[in-house]
């Protein structure tokens, strides 16, 4: 088995435990239940019946508008999504911490793949947490770590927990597929 195939088993047998997991809690939402904005609607949105509303409420507009700002590239979205003591608790190396790391984060995606769109497949609100698995595509047309693109597609998929206080993402656990991202880039080899 190579390494992208037990990634996706590990991350398939994961997803389908959260979702099980949810379904116990309740609630599950189609994306038309959110809101009518323009910040990224959820297909799925599962939310624990003993949140007392308002805060369901605020943990799942956190979460929209950070899940937004990785299409946008909006800085303004991720300072109010973030609280200003955020952090990341899965930080890759050479990231600052802080708010100021997925706006680096951002920044180099958005010049490898300016059209990224990022889905959110589902998102799972319980206690103070919210698990979003996102779904990413686009074209690789900028350039990364001095690759120039060619206009490769790009389709992979991440997932996230955060920890929201007062409708602001205090903390981050996140895993997303680098290998199948970096392999579509055509800097790792398949």
């Amino acid at each position: 088995m190579n390494t992208q195939t037990a990634f996706s088993t590990v991350f398939r047998a994961s997803v389908a435990t959260l979702s099980a997991a949810a379904a116990l809690l309740g609630n599950a939402l189609p994306a038309a239940a959110a809101t009518n904005d323009n910040l990224v609607q959820p297909r799925q949105l599962i939310v624990d019946k003993s949140l007392p509303k308002h805060q369901a409420q605020q943990q799942i507009r956190a979460a929209r508008l950070y899940d937004t700002f990785w299409s946008t590239g909006d800085e303004a979205q991720a300072r109010e999504a973030l609280d200003a003591g955020f952090t990341d608790r899965t930080l890759p190396a050479g990231r600052p911490q802080g708010v100021a790391g997925p706006l680096a984060a951002s920044k180099v995606f958005h010049g490898a793949v300016p059209d990224v769109h990022a889905d959110v497949e589902q998102m799972i609100v319980t206690g103070d947490r919210v698990v979003t698995h996102l779904h990413f595509t686009g074209h690789f047309t900028g350039t990364f770590n001095g690759v120039q693109g060619k206009g490769q597609p790009v389709d992979f998929i991440a997932t996230d927990i955060y920890r929201i206080r007062d409708g602001k993402i205090t903390d981050n656990w996140h895993l997303e597929d680098n290998l199948t991202f970096l392999q579509q880039l055509g800097v790792v080899a398949k």
